[in-house]
């Protein structure tokens, strides 16, 4: 599989997603072997986007372990820092179709409220909330409405 390409813009956008995360994938002295070829792909599938940790101590070495992963795993590569290589391929679309018409289950909800007595306790009454149902701030019920979506995680998704 040829590795993917990524714009300027697309690198540094997942560099910025990858800062945050932990290397999922140690090579070793091995190099790259078909168990470390395996877990990085189970990796990617899960993740998308992973981190992995090469134990080599030249840099030209680590270069070549980033190309041969990209063009193996049909990734992308996107940042080589150090001893840390920074992977991207997209995630693969879940076969699983979502149910049309249908809304979410039923769920019970505690309502609290407190008496303005310190003397006294706090009423708890438990409350069926059906699925396009929400509650508000006060305790009351009321028909939920669709959220909006901010633009950058519109463009996101």
């Amino acid at each position: 599989m040829p590795a993917l390409h990524l714009s300027p813009a697309e690198r540094k956008q997942q560099r910025s997603l990858a800062h945050h995360l932990h290397p999922v994938v140690l090579i070793g002295g091995d190099g790259l072997t078909p168990a470390v070829l395996k877990e990085a792909d189970a990796a990617l599938s899960a993740h998308g986007l992973i981190k992995v940790r090469v134990f080599v101590e030249s840099r030209d070495e680590r270069e070549a372990l980033l190309v041969q992963l990209a063009d193996r795993l049909g990734a992308a590569p996107v940042q080589h820092i150090g001893k840390l290589l920074v992977l991207w391929r997209p995630l693969p679309q879940k076969d699983k179709p979502a149910p049309e018409g249908r809304l979410p289950a039923p769920r019970t909800v505690k309502l609290v409220t407190f008496s303005r007595s310190p003397h006294h306790r706090p009423t708890v009454k438990k409350v069926r909330v059906l699925g396009n149902q929400r509650v508000t701030a006060g305790g009351t019920i009321k028909r939920a409405k669709r959220r909006g979506a901010s633009l950058k995680k519109r463009s996101l998704g």
